[in-house]
């Protein structure tokens, strides 16, 4: 586990999933949303994230929480030697952008840029979270079915599972 691909739909964890996952592996970690978006929401032109998120790629050691953008995604992924899919169900996505949304507002929430709307983004999500699950998550499903042949896939689908996941790399980790 050297390249980890950490990525679902928006309110999955995922930031609290890589965060942990760095701290346990040692792993750089590399938030795409940071990169993406200066302080105050302002989002920095594509071919300078592309470039970014193309020098990370090509380094040796890295998780790279998050979509970014159609055009890195898929590239990323057939870089990554392991995948992380967390995908839970729908509603717990919901539930997760809300407890998100109301708690953004007492303290930023975590891996976002400093200043970030969250009233915009927490609507953004809300109107992102039912298109992805139509359109995204299937290809993500086959995705990381035909990726276990050739790489390790972790495919989280509760938070038991995530829990589990974190229990068996401490164990691993302490080999």
């Amino acid at each position: 586990m050297q390249k980890v691909a950490v990525f679902g739909n928006a309110g999955g964890g995922k930031s609290t999933l890589s965060r942990k996952l760095s701290e346990l592996t040692g792993l750089p970690l590399y938030v795409l949303d940071k990169i993406q978006y200066q302080p105050g929401g302002v989002k920095i032109a594509q071919a300078e994230y592309e470039r970014i998120h193309q020098e990370i790629v090509d380094s040796d050691r890295w998780i790279i929480d998050g979509f970014g953008s159609i055009e890195t995604l898929w590239p990323r992924l057939d870089k990554a030697d392991s995948l992380i899919y967390v995908d839970l169900p729908l509603p717990v996505h919901f539930w997760w952008v809300t407890k998100r949304f109301v708690t953004g507002y007492f303290q930023a929430p975590a891996g976002w840029p400093e200043r970030s709307p969250i009233l915009k983004s927490s609507l953004s999500s809300y109107r992102v979270l039912p298109l992805c699950h139509q359109y995204l998550t299937p290809k993500y499903r086959d995705y990381v079915e035909q990726a276990r042949s050739t790489r390790k896939v972790y495919h989280l689908r509760s938070t038991a599972e995530i829990a589990r996941f974190f229990e068996t790399l401490a164990k691993e980790n302490q080999a």
